[in-house]
């Protein structure tokens, strides 16, 4: 069963842009949106993604990867203050992120409640917080039918995933921010252990390669010594949280090393990351091995031991500004405002002070400005001042470089690469660096790099398995074998079913619908069943279980004889058994307007109307016959066939292949063998072989019945009487069309025809051309050849009964 549907990839943010990622995946009816964040460059509702673009009611599943503003910052608006709530949508994300996710949504609305830009309020933001459902790293997930996914790690900061989707047997993985570098107290990010078609991936650096981290560590470490040394300020921008961490560790450890610097004060200045610290306590266990050994030994890595935090007095940015030399690690990492603006302006006329910016500035934020190094730098009031402090940049960016991003595509091996997270040029230089990778190793993978709100859309072909379970399963398949059951369809997978599993495996109820139609009959019972095994073939006859006399068409139509002159039809209600009914229905109908037939008088009279004479079309239980006319259909396609019979005293040596009847198929010098037991062709030349195959194929369901080559139910005489309750006929598989074997004696009686012709004309087509010469009739007409040669002797036999019984036998006949 292939399918061939479309997955649509929409991005209401970080398309071709850092900043306010919200990407939106719509598959098989399913809409999952991964992320919300903001626009740290803007504020207000103009740092929100393009949410006005997606109808919020029909999202089913909101996955957040970490609790960055850029990230997560949007959540609440969106839960509040969009019709997210009138559906049924569910919002996901790991412990940790949750509990820090808390904290700096709280912070977050306390700095922006004082503009005229505020989003929400605290209240909002409580009631979305309430409608978070944390989840593990590596625990599977089932949102809604259809849809499930896993959270793998994914560095970058504390509780940050990625997350691999499958929506309806389609996989993607959407990584979020990640790092492959394994830092001072995180593990490095995941490669989940099933391929994904679709990996939507961030491409902050472009094809930037970041240092060492042991060289970046020693560059960062000197360059903050030389500045002390100088009787300078340092100045470390930083979030809250993730990258002042990592910080924090380092500066911790170097002053321990250092003796000279324990009278030079580190200051934290977060009242936020003070209340996130017991958040990084809790949660050491998903932290690296080397922060999990110091915890076991009952050193914790994060109480530090030259790190102080800023007096909690209005105006002590100004206090430390005109102190002593020290180094202090400020929010925001952007410098937009807070503490880290303040201090930048107060120590931006001096050069002694420094600024060390140690991680990714996003365009058109303060960070980024003063990487160009201005003589002048506008203050938060519109002004401008002097800048002669230093500026360097040392990356400690949990994001990964070219390197490692082009490693991680490489083992993850998508269908197709989606480009997200990124500026216009770094992420154009990393899809023709990619490219041209992918080309050298003759790789056909795609990469896409949407702008927003450019709606990609990648189909993709599959085949959908169906699952045989319950009774189907409990005897293995074999090659070539016919399996049939119902195929129920939940949650976009399928399961091939036994009627009866249904109640147990799918928890739903089938029934049976018996149709009865009363038929008055106008011939005798004989008389119908000659004509039914002149349409059907071979019709089974008995007793029903009520002892009625009952004839049982292709193991699916029961015909009763309800009274003398009254027939009634029955049987299960199916596509195949409606078809049946109808058929028999037509066929008793039209059987008194038949020629064949003689309609029942009023007057009694000793003569019977049953047939002497088995019709023309009924199945044939003389091999030999079957045989014969086997024999003929291959003579119209072959001209020569001949047929081979095993001798009586075969070598004991001789193959068992050859001791078995066959028919011989001859053109020009090629030969083909067709066994009349296993009805199997061999022959040297395989073109010769298909086509004999062919031929056979179509001269057995020519010379089988309906009821040899379909059966829709059970036979009449194996059926147990003893369930009364049930509904009688079970359903069987169709059969695929071919001859019965021959019986034993079959080989005997053959042996006799054989023996009887001429041994220098002991093929096949002398005696088909004879059998068939008697008994064309005079318009051409095929007729039966049991009422040929003898058979018609002992018609004359009866020709004094009855005048009209000399008419049947001449139709008949």
């Amino acid at each position: 069963m292939a399918d061939v549907p479309k997955l649509s990839i929409t991005l209401l943010g970080a398309g071709q842009e850092v900043g306010r990622s919200c990407c939106v995946l719509q598959y098989r009816g399913r809409t999952i949106v991964c992320d919300a964040g903001v626009h740290p460059a803007y504020s207000g509702i103009a740092s929100l993604p393009f949410i006005d673009e997606l109808d919020w009611s029909t999202v089913d599943v909101l996955l957040i990867t970490h609790f960055h503003l850029d990230h997560a910052a949007a959540l609440t608006y969106i839960m509040e203050k969009t019709n997210f709530r009138d559906g049924k949508g569910k919002v996901y994300m790991t412990h940790p992120t949750k509990a820090l996710h808390k904290f700096m949504m709280q912070d977050f609305v306390r700095m922006s409640s004082s503009s005229a830009d505020t989003l929400f309020t605290p209240l909002e933001m409580s009631m979305s917080l309430a409608s978070i459902i944390p989840v593990s790293a590596h625990q599977v997930i089932t949102p809604c039918p259809g849809v499930t996914f896993t959270p793998y790690h994914a560095g970058h900061v504390l509780g940050a995933c990625m997350y691999l989707i499958d929506i309806a047997g389609l996989k993607i993985l959407y990584t979020g921010d990640y790092s492959r570098e394994e830092d001072r107290h995180l593990v490095k990010a995941e490669v989940p252990p099933i391929h994904p078609d679709v990996l939507i991936v961030e491409s902050t650096y472009g094809v930037q390669s970041h240092e060492p981290r042991e060289d970046k560590e020693t560059r960062f470490t000197n360059l903050v010594h030389s500045i002390i040394r100088r009787g300078g300020h340092v100045l470390l921008p930083t979030f809250a949280l993730g990258r002042a961490q990592e910080l924090l560790l380092i500066l911790d450890e170097y002053w321990a090393k250092h003796p000279d610097l324990h009278n030079v004060p580190i200051y934290y200045a977060s009242s936020l990351a003070r209340k996130c610290m017991a958040v990084f306590q809790t949660y050491i266990h998903t932290m690296n091995a080397n922060v999990r050994t110091r915890f076991a030994k009952r050193d914790n890595p994060f109480v530090f031991k030259h790190i102080t935090n800023v007096p909690g007095t209005r105006g002590w940015e100004r206090k430390i500004a005109e102190g002593p030399p020290c180094v202090v690690l400020a929010s925001p990492g952007f410098m937009q405002t807070g503490p880290s603006r303040e201090l930048l302006e107060l120590w931006a006329p001096d050069s002694r002070n420094g600024l060390i910016v140690t991680g990714y500035s996003i365009e058109g934020t303060m960070a980024r400005d003063i990487l160009t190094e201005p003589e002048e730098i506008p203050t938060v009031k519109g002004n401008t001042i002097p800048r002669k402090l230093s500026v360097d940049y040392i990356s400690f960016s949990a994001h990964v470089d070219y390197s490692q991003n082009s490693e991680f595509m490489e083992l993850v091996k998508p269908q197709h690469i989606v480009l997200v997270h990124g500026e216009a040029t770094g992420m154009g230089r990393l899809k023709a660096a990619m490219q041209d990778r992918y080309k050298s190793r003759e790789e056909e993978i795609k990469i896409h790099t949407p702008r927003n709100l450019e709606t990609l859309e990648l189909t993709f072909r599959s085949e959908r398995v169906a699952k045989a379970i319950g009774t189907l399963a409990a005897k293995p398949p074999q090659p070539n074998d016919i399996i049939s059951g119902l195929l129920v369809s939940k949650d976009y997978s399928y399961t091939l079913l036994d009627p009866r599993d249904l109640r147990d495996f799918a928890g739903l109820t089938t029934c049976v619908v018996t149709q009865r139609q009363k038929v008055a009959l106008g011939v005798g019972w004989d008389l119908v069943r000659w004509h039914l095994e002149g349409m059907f073939g071979q019709v089974e006859e008995g007793m029903d279980k009520d002892g009625i006399l009952t004839m049982r068409v292709m193991g699916a139509v029961d015909i009763k004889l309800m009274q003398e002159h009254e027939l009634t039809l029955e049987w299960d209600s199916s596509a195949s058994n409606d078809m049946i009914a109808d058929s028999t229905l037509a066929l008793i109908t039209g059987v008194d307007k038949s020629p064949a037939s003689v309609k029942l008088t009023t007057n009694s009279h000793a003569h019977t109307h049953a047939p002497k004479h088995a019709h023309p079309h009924a199945d044939v239980e003389d091999p030999v016959v079957r045989i014969q006319r086997l024999a003929w259909f291959l003579e119209e396609h072959f001209d020569s066939v001949e047929l081979h019979m095993p001798e009586e005293k075969a070598d004991s040596e001789e193959l068992e292949e050859e001791r078995e009847p066959s028919l011989l198929v001859q053109i020009y010098e090629a030969e083909a063998v067709i066994n009349l037991r296993t009805m199997t062709v061999t022959s040297t030349s395989a073109l010769l072989r298909k086509r004999v195959e062919a031929v056979l194929d179509m001269a057995v369901s020519t010379v089988s019945s309906l009821s040899e080559a379909f059966t829709a139910g059970v036979s009449l005489h194996t059926e147990d009487v003893a369930h009364a309750g049930d509904s009688g006929k079970e359903k069987a598989s169709s059969p695929p069309p071919s001859l019965p074997p021959i019986a034993e004696h079959a080989v005997e009686d053959s042996k006799e025809v054989e023996e009887n012709v001429d041994s220098k004309e002991a093929d096949i087509k002398a005696k088909s051309q004879g059998a068939a010469d008697t008994t064309r009739g005079d318009e051409g007409d095929v007729e039966s050849p049991e009422l040929g040669g003898e058979d018609n002797e002992g018609n004359d036999e009866d020709e004094g009964d009855d005048d009209e019984d000399d008419a049947i036998l001449q139709v008949h006949g």
